[in-house]
């Protein structure tokens, strides 16, 4: 199955000069852990929460004058919309991600997370759950 089928198009994004602590009232809003941020739809990093929380609150920074620019990751894993299901989850495994942007070329035209790729992994399970109680006998 391709990533495309799985990936939400709704990802939020955010420039590098954006300040954290709109960042952080973004992530609320919207719901979300992550904003990868953007320079003409090309994406150039990732702010996760987690980013937030040991980038600003553990080493001690001011949040008014930080930007994305100051805590994303640059070393940005991201796969393009035909990529496989089985071939995302390897790429997230071996860069240890949890969230992986979907590109065409260089422009960003969505998002997959393990959550994602967890809940149609849910959802297969109970497809088989069913088809075993359909065919076991009555207790």
């Amino acid at each position: 199955m391709p990533i495309e089928d799985l990936s939400r198009s709704d990802v939020v994004t955010a420039e590098p000069e954006t300040p954290v602590t709109d960042l952080a009232v973004t992530m609320d809003e919207e719901h979300v852990g992550s904003i990868v941020i953007t320079e003409d739809d090309t994406p150039v990093g990732i702010v996760t929460d987690r980013d937030l929380t040991v980038r600003i609150l553990g080493e001690g920074a001011d949040p008014t004058e930080q930007t994305a620019e100051d805590v994303m990751s640059t070393d940005l894993s991201t796969v393009e919309r035909g990529t496989g299901f089985y071939e995302a989850a390897e790429v997230m495994a071996d860069n240890g991600v949890r969230r992986l942007p979907v590109c065409e070329g260089d422009t960003l035209v969505g998002i997959i997370s393990v959550d994602d790729l967890n809940e149609l992994l849910a959802d297969e399970q109970q497809q088989f759950a069913e088809i075993v109680r359909a065919q076991r006998p009555a207790y």
